[in-house]
């Protein structure tokens, strides 16, 4: 398969779970990557202080740059799909705001992934997406202060039935209520092809809105070449729109014992 000269991280939420977090790092430069990205790496809306420095340490030491990292998300296992949205979460939210910038300015990530969260039954949408709004908002001003973006992403309904952005055009109707300039779209192209998108038209209609891309394959949101979704011309056509960012593997790997073994397409 030809990618096209473009640089590929790993996500190190998804790959390399069988490692201890700090492992994770050292492995995916082990793997030949210079670049990883994590989901927000811990329970708590404020990490330890030594708990953040030995992240940032392990990052330094594996010689890998952090390109992209979630705010908390909530409880992921028990179906949890972001906070920015959920009413009750808005005050533990912005004091992860604070928490993620700052591991991002240590870092120097550019790219921060606010997931939006679930409808909530017996909440008046209204009320979600307002606080979305403001959420939003506040977590852009924190990152504009170090240069980052703050990234929203389409969620497939298969996956998460009660993601409401679930949709490319979705994603742009909550970047467009954000008053801040450093809003981007995140372009999984796993959550796009699923929900039966067209991906190179919204690859070549948002192209100068995309701040981050991430791939797996579809169904099953595994490995290129495990399923149906074809990759190369998507390639091609990132890298003719002269997409300079980082592709972004977030797909579950062939072997959980060893994800070293994944990347065999590349």
């Amino acid at each position: 398969m030809r990618t096209y000269g473009l640089r590929f991280d790993v996500n190190c939420s998804i790959l390399f779970t069988e490692l201890p977090l700090l492992a994770r790092p050292a492995a995916a430069k082990a793997a030949g990557f210079d670049a990883v990205e994590f989901w927000w790496p811990w329970a708590e809306m404020v990490p330890s202080d030594p708990d953040a420095d030995a992240f940032v340490t392990a990052l330094a030491d594996a010689g890998v740059e952090l390109v992209s990292l979630n705010f908390h998300a909530g409880d992921l296992a028990a179906g949890e799909r972001g906070l920015v949205s959920i009413p009750k979460a808005a005050a533990a939210f912005r004091q992860n705001i604070g928490a993620c910038v700052e591991i991002a300015r240590r870092t120097g990530c550019v790219r921060l992934n606010a997931a939006y969260g679930n409808r909530l039954p017996g909440v008046d949408p209204a009320e979600q997406d307002a606080v979305a709004i403001e959420n939003l908002t506040l977590a852009a001003e924190a990152a504009a202060a170090i240069g980052a973006s703050v990234l929203v992403e389409a969620i497939n309904s298969v996956d998460a039935p009660a993601f409401p952005i679930d949709s490319s055009a979705a994603a742009f109707g909550v970047i467009g209520k954000v008053p801040a300039a450093n809003v981007a779209f995140l372009a999984d192209l796993y959550h796009l092809a699923t929900m039966g998108e067209d991906v190179p038209r919204v690859l070549s209609r948002y192209r100068d809105r995309i701040g981050h891309v991430q791939i797996a394959d579809l169904p099953g949101r595994g490995a290129p070449g495990t399923g149906s979704l074809d990759f190369e011309p998507l390639f091609g056509q990132l890298a003719a729109q002269g997409y300079a960012g980082s592709v972004g593997l977030e797909y579950f790997p062939l072997d959980p014992a060893d994800s070293s073994a994944s990347f065999g397409w590349l």
